[in-house]
């Protein structure tokens, strides 16, 4: 599918959806916390997008926000986006997790929120993966201080 088809399918799936290309070649769909687990599913699942590989995931901590970044991969059609979650509570932030839709999520998911602090909800094994269990803050978020050096980043 051409990412202009994609688009014609996520919105029909998901009217609230908004769209972005940013200069990418890959079409960029925003949604809200909510609407991830449905999306998800339609997109991995259904044969017209068949998306069955996530190659990538992180999160990007903006001043209001945190963005969840899913880029994902049709092996069988050949096609690629990227799917973002916008998570506006930033004292509590939670998603749903993907990694029963995609296993790739699973260690992904622990390295975000180990780093960020993102809450995703109904995963299989939720704790630090990289920093000490024992460790202070997340050192991601753009709030983070050093303890250490005393560092605002």
């Amino acid at each position: 599918m051409s990412n202009e088809e994609l688009q014609q399918q996520i919105a029909a799936w998901e009217p609230a959806a908004e769209f972005a290309e940013e200069g990418s070649q890959f079409l960029n769909v925003i949604i809200e916390p909510p609407q991830l687990r449905a999306l998800a599913e339609k997109l991995r699942h259904e044969e017209a997008t068949f998306f069955d590989y996530m190659f990538c995931l992180t999160c990007v901590d903006y001043p209001e926000h945190f963005m969840m970044v899913y880029h994902l991969r049709s092996t069988r059609h050949g096609h690629e986006m990227v799917l973002k979650v916008r998570i506006a509570d930033k004292q509590k932030p939670a998603v749903d997790t993907l990694c029963d839709i995609w296993r790739t999520a699973e260690w992904h998911e622990r390295e975000v929120y180990d780093l960020f602090g993102i809450h995703f909800n109904n995963h299989p094994d939720l704790r630090r993966l990289l920093l000490d269990d024992d460790w202070k803050g997340y050192p991601l978020r753009k709030d983070y201080v050093d303890p250490v050096n005393m560092i605002s980043y």
